[in-house]
């Protein structure tokens, strides 16, 4: 290649990043060696400690888009993009020590429409990638992180950088995710686009572009009507909060080979910020996103109830590996490889992130990369995403849970799900052990008898502990108010740990098979943990549920196990069952209050 390759000094790089292309915000805003994303005292939870710095803002990106909590919004019309398809409209790569940014002719590529205030003019793409195991995309959409993230930055025209980043939607940034495909899926624009790396393999150089490559060419065959909108920042230090966001839904398709090159050539991985909390901010959608439509499915009352769950699109629930299952402790086949879980950051009070109401169910989204599982007899180590909930009616003999043991239902059911770490959400659907859930049973308890509870011994007295563990569901249950529109979320900021809701149950304990999700469209590939033991919680937290929610009956009927085995991590001790010790210590407790009247 005849490109001439620039190697300079700090002070010069970014002498001729000024004064050669024009100013960028994005990734080098403060000096390339005061922040980093690992590996440093600076990394992104010490970046609201910058100066300066909006990095502890409420306001900040990048976010999870839940395509359940969307709002409409018939503004976000077609864009007009100018000189997309101009090919000669990027100029320069540039290794910047944090991504590879693409600069763009000044004043040539413009962007506006699509429900946009302003005009603005583009001056730089650049990427966001993860590992050769891990996805690197900024945003997520339902907890899913693609492969990698390019964003297209533009300032309000006429504006410079620093004025820019000082007024509300002073920057527009259009994120595309990138998604690997088979090769003949990828445009010639990303062969002749990655083949600059081997000559900016050194960090603070770059290279002059003298092939033919247009934006166009490199969005391939995204469809620019379709995108989420919302109000956010940027991604890097200094984080502004000036950003209007904009995130195609269709990803651009990519080799693996080539994507695999942005880590490899630049040799250095995983540059993307966390998730942010949204805190209260909307989450707009086009109308063409809406107008997908789909298949509705529902417990009662709709077309597709679980009886005919199976004649959904790309739907697994006919399968003969479905859940859930009703287990009989009579079949069940010990097995000591079920040893105890090594459970990580089950303590920490920070673990939940949001809880929404989807309509179906209550789901707690948790800190991404925080919650771990591991061991159990597990094959593979898991990261957790979210846990919800399956109960019946409001009623005092209402039962909601999806297993039954001996066929018994509890009032509810409550599910812990885990993806296998550095698959993708699409990935470990197709895995047979891609996805991990722990089913925890939920029983009820009358407030009245927790006095009571002190009389007893053993696993009763137990659950007297740390005040019945129960404060920890009273504040879970407080956000239930927040939430009682479909589709609406609330962020959590009062500690709950998922140690305190378990509370008590003996996690070495419980039955193991492998099943299905138990939602549409029903992918069999979970592996399934139900605790032996319920965990205990109050009749009047576990109500609100259904009353506040508005919905009941939210639970899956039991499907055949057809050849499946259920294995338990160890022999039946024959015990006697915990509800028999409740009784009897309660009937023990009274016992003492007559003999103690009697004496009086």
């Amino acid at each position: 290649m005849t490109d001439k390759i620039y190697s300079t000094s700090t002070l010069e790089f970014m002498f001729l990043l000024v004064h050669i292309t024009g100013p960028s915000h994005s990734e080098d805003t403060i000096s390339g060696d005061s922040w980093c994303y690992q590996g440093c005292d600076k990394d992104p939870p010490n970046w609201a400690k910058l100066i300066p710095s909006e990095c502890g803002g409420s306001k900040q990106s990048p976010i999870n888009i839940h395509t359940s909590v969307l709002t409409p919004d018939s503004q976000l019309r077609a864009f007009t993009f100018t000189n997309f398809s101009n090919p000669h409209s990027i100029t320069r790569l540039i290794n910047t020590g944090h991504t590879v940014r693409c600069t763009l002719e000044k004043n040539t590529v413009e962007v506006k429409g699509g429900g946009l205030k302003y005009n603005y003019s583009a001056n730089e793409i650049h990427f966001h990638w993860g590992s050769e195991n891990h996805p690197g995309s900024e945003h997520t959409v339902n907890d899913k992180r693609y492969q990698m993230e390019m964003h297209i930055v533009s300032l309000k025209k006429e504006l410079a950088e620093e004025k820019a980043k000082q007024i509300p939607d002073g920057i527009a940034v259009l994120g595309f995710f990138i998604e690997e495909a088979d090769e003949e899926e990828t445009t010639e624009a990303w062969k002749n686009l990655i083949s600059y790396f081997a000559n900016i393999t050194k960090i603070q150089t770059f290279v002059n572009v003298n092939h033919k490559i247009s934006i166009s060419d490199l969005l391939g065959d995204v469809d620019l009507n379709k995108f989420y909108r919302y109000n956010g920042s940027l991604t890097t230090p200094t984080c502004n909060e000036v950003v209007v966001w904009t995130v195609f839904k269709e990803p651009i398709k990519v080799s693996k080979d080539l994507v695999e090159q942005f880590p490899k050539t630049m040799n250095y991985e995983e540059i993307y910020r966390p998730i942010q909390n949204l805190n209260g901010r909307k989450i707009y959608a086009s109308p063409a996103i809406l107008s997908d439509g789909g298949h509705t499915w529902c417990y009662h009352d709709c077309e597709y109830v679980p009886s005919h769950w199976h004649m959904l699109p790309h739907s697994q629930c006919g399968g003969e590996r479905q859940s859930p299952i009703s287990i009989n402790t009579k079949d069940v086949i010990p097995d000591s490889s079920l040893k105890a879980f090594t459970l990580t950051n089950f303590s920490s009070p920070h673990s939940i992130r949001s809880i929404e109401n989807t309509g179906h169910t209550v789901n707690c989204v948790l800190v991404e990369n925080m919650v771990e599982i591991g061991g159990g007899g597990l094959n593979h180590q898991y990261s957790a995403l979210h846990f919800h909930f399956h109960w019946g009616s409001s009623s005092d003999s209402s039962v909601g849970s999806e297993h039954t043991v001996n066929s018994k239902r509890y009032p509810m059911e409550m599910h812990i799900v885990n993806i296998m770490k550095g698959l993708t959400m699409n990935e470990a659907k197709k895995h047979p052990e891609g996805l991990a859930v722990l089913g925890f049973f939920i029983e009820v308890v009358d407030e009245e008898h927790k006095e009571r509870l002190d009389h007893g011994t053993g696993y009763i007295a137990q659950l007297k502990s740390k005040e019945f563990k129960m404060n920890c569901w009273k504040v879970l249950t407080s956000y239930l108010t927040q939430i009682q529109e479909k589709d609406s979320a609330v962020d959590v900021h009062e500690p709950i740990s998922l140690d305190c809701l378990l509370g008590d149950v003996d996690r070495t304990k419980y039955y193991r098979y492998n099943g299905s999700l138990t939602t549409p469209t029903c992918d069999e590939a979970v592996v399934w943990t139900v605790f032996m033991q319920p965990i205990t919680v109050s009749r009047d937290l576990v109500k609100m549920f259904p009353a506040k929610m508005g919905f009941n009956e939210v639970y899956r009927p039991q499907q055949c196990l057809h050849k499946r085995k259920v294995y338990i991590s160890a022999a039946p001790t024959f015990a006697a069952p915990w509800p028999l010790l409740l009784l009897l210590n309660l009937l023990l407790a009274g016992w003492g209050s007559m003999s103690a009247s009697k004496k009086g």
